[in-house]
């Protein structure tokens, strides 16, 4: 089965498809619209393919006590969790304008739908993809919903277990057929020790016909790039225009300049992937005219002797001979004229010499 699927219009992701780089720039923005804007053209311009939101629906994602709890944190916008939260969420038309502006410039827009309704409203905003983040991956009423609205899914796994992924597979799968799992820890910012980048290959293990994909709170580059080695086909990393700014998410965040170096690097160690066919390339041609050994002679043979294997060593030679991988084969062979000490051994020089053809 194929692990392929359109997640946007034109760009497929999952098999030989380059991998997507979403910027999830959250409610990194600061509840300002002006730097939102800044951030789409930032992230376009350092080359990401899609740049993400979240959209809530406060009183659908939280119960009252929880938006009236007192919120005293250096990140507060707000005396109450619910008033710090209103001041980070976008209204219905300020998301319309945030998607207009990321068309206009040429970007993949998405958010996060994180409740139910958050998903009515992305699904009439007509986002190209619905990610559901590590927080609702158990709520599987919210999956099932969200999966009968047709549209591709990038699904986290943070605090989840591999018991739980499985259920979700099963969920989502017979619905729609077209979204991914990432690997992901939900710590910010997360220790190399807490990544488990070997978790993608169990997924792909576990899941053979989906993508799969890494979302990451670590600092730097490294294990991002690591996980596209592994095999990742999606790849979600959090942004901010400055890592200082109020809100615990821009510590774990990528400045510009490492987005930028991501994006590159990805771009980098895709083209090194390469092919599993080991051969000799063109571009070692050079390398192996001048560097490359040959089966010289150890010592004078003569004229119809019979090789063996103390009469021959290996050597830079000149012309260039048999090569070092066929010195075994010479061994037995006649020779039909007389070879000087340390003259590369030739095909001219060997009696009926027959190439053996490499499998």
């Amino acid at each position: 089965m194929s692990r392929e699927f359109e997640l946007c219009p034109g760009r497929r992701v999952g098999g030989e498809q380059p991998c997507f780089i979403i910027a999830e720039i959250g409610q990194n923005h600061q509840g300002d619209l002006a730097i939102a804007k800044r951030m789409i053209r930032m992230v376009k311009d350092c080359g990401a393919d899609c740049a993400k939101f979240q959209k809530s629906e406060l009183e659908y994602k939280f119960n009252k006590k929880a938006l009236e709890r007192p919120y005293t944190s250096k990140h507060s916008w707000g005396k109450t969790y619910g008033e710090h939260k209103r001041h980070l969420e976008f209204s219905h038309d300020q998301y319309r304008e945030l998607k207009k502006y990321a068309e206009e410039i040429g970007i993949f827009f998405t958010a996060s739908g994180m409740d139910e309704m958050a998903v009515e409203f992305l699904h009439e905003l007509d986002v190209p993809f619905f990610k559901v983040g590590s927080g609702d991956t158990n709520n599987f009423p919210y999956l099932e919903k969200t999966a009968k609205k047709g549209r591709p899914m990038v699904i986290s796994s943070g605090m989840q277990s591999m018991n739980t992924m499985h259920q979700v597979y099963q969920i989502v799968k017979p619905i729609n057929p077209n979204f991914c799992f990432l690997q992901c820890t939900s710590a910010y910012p997360l220790q190399p020790e807490d990544v488990n980048l070997r978790v993608i290959s169990a997924y792909q293990s576990a899941f053979p016909d989906i993508p799969i994909g890494y979302s990451g709170h670590e600092t730097g580059i490294a294990i991002s790039v690591a996980a596209v080695a592994m095999g990742a086909k999606v790849v979600e990393r959090h942004v901010t225009l400055d890592k200082t700014w109020k809100g615990s998410d821009h510590q774990a965040s990528l400045e510009p300049n490492e987005l930028a170096e991501l994006v590159k690097a990805i771009r980098t160690v895709e083209k090194a992937m390469g092919s599993p066919v080991k051969q000799l390339l063109p571009c070692e041609m050079a390398c192996n005219e001048k560097l490359g050994k040959s089966v010289v002679a150890k010592v004078t043979i003569p004229e119809g002797a019979v090789l063996t294997l103390d009469m021959l060593t290996v050597k830079v030679g000149e012309p260039k001979g048999f090569p070092p991988e066929a010195i075994f084969d010479l061994v037995g062979q006649k020779v039909k004229k007389n070879i000087e000490e340390d003259e590369t051994i030739t095909e001219q020089a060997v009696e009926n010499h027959v190439k053996k053809v490499k499998c």
